[in-house]
């Protein structure tokens, strides 16, 4: 863990052995992985397991969650406007803990932004907004990093390892919702795609035809890889479609005349 107080533990971390979050973690956890998912459950999901972290750490006076994906960096979910606030910072500056727990996966505490060192402009206007502490944990899917949670503290030297422990739980099931979502709209983004492909399905079917020959392993396959294609270039399926057969049917044509 990114730590630079880790030989002089906070307060936190000297605490009574034992301690429990004010609320019932499992249980909440548990209604959340039998949601059917779609967006608006995903997002109320979220919404709630932020919640749950401003609540399940002492002292917390905001949390978040931040994703990166191919849209950017933003957050999903905020408990108030000062998480916000410290999150927009963050993007704008492009630096800070949570971006760092995102790129290195690994968790990221400071114990006082007035004195930590790594991210100064940060640090200086997060202080500024009164956040004093700060413990932020990737969002792990698989060995993918997918963006950072985190709990905000207007007092220094707030988080320790209990903290720590109750994030990591929390950011794994807030991994799990945006994955899952994730999934979901591209399987949505595929189904649109084949069905605007319909107008071009011969085409399609040709290049279906011609990849399957190259070894997909099935018609949805070959569409995929196509798909994927269309994406890479920015072009229509059925314009990448096309360009396949025309070059077969041009190199095919190179042997019948050689």
């Amino acid at each position: 863990m990114t730590d630079p107080a880790a030989e002089n533990p906070s307060p936190a971390e000297t605490g009574p052995p034992g301690l429990t979050p004010p609320v019932d973690l499992g249980t909440a956890l548990n209604q959340m992985a039998g949601l059917v998912l779609t967006r608006e459950t995903v997002d109320t999901a979220l919404d709630l397991v932020t919640a749950l972290a401003a609540t399940a750490t002492a002292g917390t006076l905001g949390s978040a969650v931040t994703v990166v994906d191919e849209h950017g960096k933003r957050s999903r979910a905020a408990s108030n406007s000062t998480a916000e606030q410290a999150d927009l910072l963050q993007y704008e500056l492009d630096e800070g803990p949570c971006l760092t727990a995102w790129r290195t996966g690994e968790p990221v505490r400071i114990d006082d932004t007035t004195t930590d060192g790594r991210w100064p402009r940060w640090n200086e206007a997060a202080s500024r907004l009164g956040v004093r502490s700060l413990l932020s944990t990737p969002l792990l899917v698989g060995e993918e990093s997918i963006g950072a949670m985190k709990v905000y503290c207007e007092r220094p030297m707030n988080y320790g390892a209990h903290d720590e422990q109750v994030m990591r739980l929390l950011a794994g099931q807030a991994a799990i919702l945006l994955a899952n979502t994730q999934g979901l709209q591209e399987a949505r983004r595929l189904s649109r795609q084949l069905t605007e492909a319909l107008a071009g399905r011969d085409a399609v079917a040709r290049a279906t035809g011609v990849l399957l020959a190259r070894g997909a392993a099935s018609e949805q396959d070959a569409f995929a890889r196509l798909a994927a294609a269309a994406r890479e270039a920015g072009r229509s399926v059925q314009d990448v479609a096309r360009a396949l057969v025309a070059a077969v049917v041009d190199r095919n044509s190179d042997r019948s005349g050689a």
